[in-house]
């Protein structure tokens, strides 16, 4: 007579539900395959932080391997987008010469809601060894105003 185990049901079923989400196509890994497709995890990519002091936001967005020429930042209203394209390997690789191929190439576009308005006229950006630094100054009118007390 088997032995029950109430552990094997609950593991075969939760193996159910990861088969499922997985042919709707639906990851919870961080870098899926479908990070480049439109309309599957596309809004993942690049990963970013996203940080603020008084007068400034900043984001650090980590995109190892992009055209640098292909970046695009632009800042509309209280909503910032990176884009820009992964190129594929230079040179004459052909695709059946690739045993394993992880790394995602193509166009992406990322869109980030801002918590403040920010100034787009004066917003920075610098690309260098994979990290893209974005500044953006706060608006005027968002600022923390320093208000003075009198003592009478």
């Amino acid at each position: 007579m088997a032995e029950w185990n109430p552990w094997n049901g609950i593991e075969a079923l939760r193996r159910e539900i990861d088969r499922a989400f997985d042919n709707v196509g639906w990851r919870t890994e961080p870098f899926s395959r479908t990070a480049f497709l439109p309309g599957q995890a596309a809004r993942r990519y690049p990963l970013i932080n996203l940080h603020e002091d008084r007068d400034t936001l900043y984001v650090e967005a980590f995109a190892p391997g992009i055209a640098a020429d292909s970046l695009e930042v632009s800042v509309v209203r209280n909503v910032l987008s990176i884009s820009g394209e992964k190129r594929r390997l230079p040179g004459d690789i052909k695709p059946e010469a690739f045993h394993r191929s992880e790394r995602a190439t193509g166009r992406f576009v990322r869109h980030v809601e801002l918590p403040v308005e920010v100034n787009a006229g004066a917003v920075q950006a610098e690309y260098m060894h994979g990290l893209l630094m974005i500044t953006l100054p706060k608006a005027e009118r968002v600022r923390p105003k320093q208000i003075n007390v009198q003592v009478s």
